[in-house]
């Protein structure tokens, strides 16, 4: 999940919540900030940000990219997938899943062709499913695969 300024006691830039260290019996306070991010030296294609709301900054008048978007930028990453609201989790999973496939079974298929393809295939799917594979709800209304935006290079692998 995302975070703001402002939305925790104490928070003065933006951050990604991760696990939280007394569940992962990790260091830390369980944020990875905008100035770790910073301070990170990525050589990554891209990084996916399909938690709540990524794409945007905090507040009225926030550029596009947030705050942690640039960080990866300035990390040294080359292209962002990000969401523009809070996404269903079972949706985003199946979403992401199925764009990664689409890239590797296809070595000439843009990011932005393969996000594409598995908006439309998520759109056109069998939806959420309960135990029994019964469809409880669809994946055609644009709630469930139109957040996904891709900022930076969308046209290469």
């Amino acid at each position: 999940m995302a975070w703001y300024p402002g939305e925790l006691d104490g928070l003065t830039q933006p951050a990604l919540a991760l696990s939280a260290p007394s569940l992962s019996g990790s260091e830390g306070d369980g944020l990875l900030t905008m100035e770790e991010i910073l301070s990170l030296k990525l050589d990554a294609d891209w990084v996916v940000l399909s938690a709540c709301n990524t794409g945007a900054g905090a507040g009225a008048g926030a550029e596009a990219a947030s705050g942690l978007g640039r960080a990866f930028f300035y990390a040294g990453t080359r292209a962002l997938l990000v969401t523009n609201w809070s996404v269903h989790s079972q949706s985003a999973k199946d979403l992401v899943t199925d764009l990664f496939k689409r890239q590797a079974d296809d070595p000439k298929l843009t990011r932005g062709e393969a996000l594409r393809q598995a908006m439309m295939a998520l759109a056109d799917g069998k939806g959420y499913t309960d135990a029994s594979a019964k469809t409880e709800f669809a994946y055609a209304h644009p709630l469930f695969w139109a957040p996904y935006t891709i900022i930076g290079d969308g046209g290469r692998r």
